[in-house]
């Protein structure tokens, strides 16, 4: 089965960019997974659980999303945001600055079969950044649109000297995007296997964000034993 799609869709470089030059003006978040990564990757929330724009967790299928104020100055991302017939939960400028590296790790509850979806749609990339899924590294450029399955082992390295940022928006999948990913080749059922080790790894994981719906996550994982 497929652990990506690339969309047939471009968006407009330079809008993006200009309103990421506002967003840059403001505090972002260092990410809360540190043991993931070395070196600096902050992100700022668009769409986050309390509507507050330092809030960046993203758990999948927790129902009180609401838009922080700083998407009110972004037309041109809102204008994306809503074109995707879904309901959008965590929305999120992410950056990866010069030298730094996303471990491998493996994201629970992310892949479309688990009900969920996480469109990347990078905003400032580089040719030396490495973005590596299964195995395989694929080629993110500026206003492409891109699903991965991201319960697949995952890694990045960003070996320029450029910050690179994507926005990234989490939500549910329902009837219409089921035809949409199927389209593409990626069914929308089929439940995943994790072998001991993973699912350990997992739950720690989980164990960090402290919330009821990464409780619930983790419940659902140790009944699978």
């Amino acid at each position: 089965m497929k652990n990506f799609i690339k969309f047939d869709v471009q968006y407009d470089v330079a809008q993006l960019q200009q309103e990421l030059a506002y967003c840059l003006k403001e505090v972002w978040t260092d990410h809360f997974n540190t043991r993931d990564y070395q070196g600096r990757w902050e992100c700022i929330s668009l769409r986050s659980e309390t509507g507050n724009q330092q809030d960046i967790r993203s758990i999948p299928g927790n129902n009180t999303f609401q838009d922080t104020a700083l998407l009110q100055h972004m037309p041109y991302i809102r204008s994306i945001i809503d074109s995707w017939n879904f309901e959008k939960e965590s929305i999120r400028l992410m950056a990866l600055y010069p030298g730094s590296e996303i471990k491998p790790h493996r994201d629970p509850g992310c892949r479309y079969q688990d009900g969920a979806l996480r469109l990347h749609i990078p905003v400032v990339t580089h040719p030396l950044v490495q973005f590596n899924v299964d195995g395989e590294e694929l080629k993110l450029e500026e206003g492409n649109c891109w699903y991965i399955d991201f319960s697949k082992v995952h890694w990045i390295r960003n070996s320029s000297d450029t910050i690179r940022v994507h926005l990234v928006i989490d939500g549910k999948s329902n009837p219409d995007m089921d035809e949409v990913f199927e389209s593409h080749g990626i069914p929308s059922y089929e439940k995943p296997v994790y072998d001991e080790r993973t699912k350990q790894a997992m739950i720690a994981q989980l164990e960090l964000m402290d919330t009821d719906a990464a409780r619930q996550i983790i419940q659902q994982l140790k009944e699978e034993e």
